[in-house]
């Protein structure tokens, strides 16, 4: 590593949030403070994981940080990402963050798809459709699909959101992020109505088709219940549920640029 980046200067340890074994801020004699994150080889899942958020990293630049370097040594594999000083999201009540990741999101509408092969979203939750329901979720918009507050961080320079963690991407409708930040924000205490007013923000929401909403809150449901059991899982399918009080007719605003 250090034939590349210069000595390293210093590291400190990140704990959580990240779907990687290895994870530090290191800061190096010549390009400076970079993210570093590492997985084992035999770490198979992580590894897909990895080399995903490498494929796709040229694709989510300005959304996402870009990345340096790649190391292979010593049974690990790594990225190492410009990075980026700031701090993870906040999505609670009366947060100033719901502006900038509104904006970053809208951003990410706009995306290319990558060259390589994605999935579906309707694949992801094909086990839990009904015949004939997968139609409903075909897009052809670039998903993250994990936005949690981990994902979202905030650079402290000047208060852009951006999206990390690009490990499960998938090809989908453009309203699916969106709707799944706005049940973030619900489980980060935000009322249902706020949420809901925040999430009307998006043209893509607004346009999205009710019959596909449904399929969605529906199959995710059906998801978490059979992941954790019925009782385990309501207090999250209550969130989605919410999804479905949302009436199209609403007016609403753009999302506020940051």
């Amino acid at each position: 590593m250090e034939t590349r980046t210069g000595e390293v200067i210093s590291t400190e340890g990140i704990a959580e949030g990240l779907n990687c074994s290895a994870a530090l801020i290191v800061n190096t004699a010549y390009d400076g403070h970079l993210f570093f994150k590492g997985v084992h080889h035999t770490d198979e899942p992580g590894m897909a994981a990895l080399r995903c958020e490498e494929r796709i990293n040229p694709t989510v630049g300005g959304i996402s940080p870009t990345i340096r370097y790649r190391f292979d040594a010593g049974g690990w594999s790594a990225l190492a990402f410009v990075y980026v000083a700031g701090r993870h999201a906040d999505l609670g009540p009366d947060s100033e963050d719901l502006g900038a990741v509104a904006f970053t999101i809208e951003r990410m509408h706009d995306l290319r798809l990558p060259t390589f092969r994605l999935p579906q979203f309707a694949d992801r939750l094909r086990k839990f459709l009904e015949p004939g329901e997968a139609e409903a979720l075909k897009g052809s918009h670039l998903l993250h699909t994990d936005t949690n507050p981990h994902n979202l961080m905030i650079a402290d320079h000047d208060r852009v959101a951006y999206v990390v963690d690009w490990a499960m991407p998938a090809i989908g409708p453009a309203w699916v992020d969106p709707a799944y930040t706005a049940v973030r924000l619900m489980e980060c205490g935000q009322s249902p109505e706020d949420a809901l007013a925040w999430l009307g923000g998006f043209a893509s929401w607004r346009q999205a088709n009710d019959p596909a909403v449904r399929v969605f809150v529906n199959a995710t449901c059906r998801h978490w219940a059979a992941t954790v059991g019925l009782a385990s899982a309501e207090p999250s399918n209550a969130r989605f549920r919410h999804l479905l009080d949302y009436s199209r007719a609403t007016s609403a605003q753009p999302p506020a640029s940051r």
